[in-house]
């Protein structure tokens, strides 16, 4: 089969159906990937450069600012919702809400303005919906930083339309009871491991939310349970019980100091760190942020949960999300898209890079 014909002269809706039609689930984006850079590659006034199933177009026109416009082109597992369907107000399909509706947005602005106010970089990359070591955007951070150095990114994850500042970091932690193995019948032989977790739970369900006000954003941490485990039969005294725990901490926080706040909290206890991404800082207070802000409505809301404008924020770049959708229809059988929150984000990024094409 060849390399898929994507529209650029189309509408932003028909073109995000056409890229929701292009099945790409993750580590399968080789068709989406080929189409879109055969799509780009053809506009003159960009510079094309592909790793891999990532694609980074960018303008070179001397302007004094530079901004990355990102958004993954994988989605999650087939679940009985392709082909696209638009029904005149919403359009319906795997991918829709994320995030090819912003990946539409993103080519449309390719596509269409041509000679920006600000120096933009495009990027459209593979693997954000799996494990992180194989995320195309983290690929890029490490082996070629120089793609996405700029004054300001634009990560067009699904927000509703409206600018979601910064990230929360993420933490895991395991922590372990001990006790001794005894037959349930003589349990005053042993030391039963899943009831010295107790007063770990009470010390979760205790828990104070941290609310720290950010760049005049509110965060709110939480911290909660997410497995158990323990147990080796059905009349034997556990000797071992582990507590998962997930810390969702406001990105004033370092890992380093959530680490630390984690093992206070659970004094006295074998803690272990299975996972961990940080966060990222609003800045909101950098020219860039700013004029975007007041070109698309002003109002911000802060991110919930973690996304890979933490990866821009690593290198310096200060990063928001922005794009169509509601974030709670991610991954969902019946995911869609306004459309008229697809055009509401491409005209209002065309009016802020200035179009002229």
């Amino acid at each position: 089969m060849g390399v898929v014909d994507l529209d650029l002269t189309a509408d932003v809706v028909d073109l995000t159906a056409a890229l929701v039609d292009l099945e790409s689930v993750s580590r399968h984006e080789q068709a989406i990937a080929d189409a879109v850079e055969a799509a780009l590659t053809a506009l003159p006034h960009l510079d094309v450069v592909r790793r891999g199933h990532t694609v980074v177009a960018r303008t070179d026109l001397g302007r004094g600012e530079r901004v990355v416009i990102a958004g993954h082109l994988d989605t999650v597992p087939l679940n009985d919702n392709l082909p696209s369907r638009n029904d005149g107000t919403h359009l319906h399909g795997l991918g829709a809400c994320d995030m090819k509706g912003g990946d539409g947005v993103i080519l449309k602005l390719a596509a269409t303005v041509t000679d920006p106010v600000r120096d933009v970089t495009y990027v459209l990359y593979e693997c954000e919906e799996i494990e992180s070591e194989l995320n195309g955007l983290g690929h890029l951070a490490t082996e070629v930083p120089d793609l996405l150095r700029a004054d300001f990114a634009i990560l067009m994850e699904p927000s509703d339309g409206v600018v979601e500042a910064g990230c929360q970091g993420t933490m895991r932690v395991e922590v372990t009871t001990h006790g001794e193995r005894a037959h349930s019948a003589r349990a005053w032989r042993g030391d039963n491991a899943i009831h010295r977790a107790a007063p770990v739970l009470e010390r979760l369900t205790t828990y104070q939310p941290r609310m720290p006000v950010i760049d005049g954003l509110t965060y709110h941490e939480g911290l909660n349970a997410v497995g158990i485990s323990g147990g080796v039969a059905g009349n034997v005294l556990p000797d071992r019980c582990t507590v998962s725990v997930n810390y969702r901490f406001a990105p004033d926080r370092s890992e380093a100091e959530a680490e630390a706040y984690l093992r206070t909290l659970f004094d006295g206890y074998d803690v272990r760190v299975a996972d961990s991404a940080p966060g990222a800082l609003p800045g909101l207070d950098r020219p860039a942020a700013k004029e975007f802000v007041e070109a698309v409505g002003g109002t911000v809301n802060p991110k919930f949960g973690w996304t890979d404008v933490a990866r821009f924020s690593a290198l310096g770049v200060p990063a928001v999300n922005f794009g169509p959708g509601d974030p709670m229809l991610a991954h969902k059988q019946e995911e869609f898209v306004p459309l008229e929150q697809i055009r509401h984000c491409e005209r209002l990024l065309a009016a802020w890079l200035g179009r002229t094409g």
